[in-house]
């Protein structure tokens, strides 16, 4: 038996309302934003929320002056199409891809994140 459940994932930012925005439109999720924190929610109650960082300095994967601490694995269909969308939303293609069945983004705050083939 479970001792604790995981009902969502907290990320460090600069702006939350602005990685809500991006990640609800990904994902298609309710936003929802304050000053000081954001949070996108899908139906089924899985969510994800950003807190603010004033002084925050983005990781530099894939070197380890400032780890990753997470990522974000998200799957699609077809990774041309999902790429366009992403980087329409405001993330950035990262220089190194290591593999062809997953590409690697950075998201508005500067966090990795994979879009990987199902």
């Amino acid at each position: 038996m479970a001792v604790a459940r995981m009902p969502l994932i907290v990320i460090d930012c600069p702006d939350p309302g602005v990685l809500a925005r991006f990640y609800g439109a990904m994902l298609d999720w309710t936003v929802d934003f304050s000053a000081e924190r954001a949070s996108v929610c899908g139906g089924d109650g899985r969510c994800i929320s950003f807190h603010r960082v004033v002084d925050y300095a983005p990781p530099t994967w894939p070197t380890q002056d400032r780890p990753q601490q997470m990522h974000l694995d998200m799957l699609v269909d077809d990774l041309d199409a999902a790429e366009a969308v992403v980087i329409e939303l405001g993330a950035t293609r990262h220089p190194e891809q290591p593999d062809t069945s997953f590409r690697i983004f950075l998201d508005p705050a500067g966090h990795p994140f994979c879009l990987c083939l199902r």
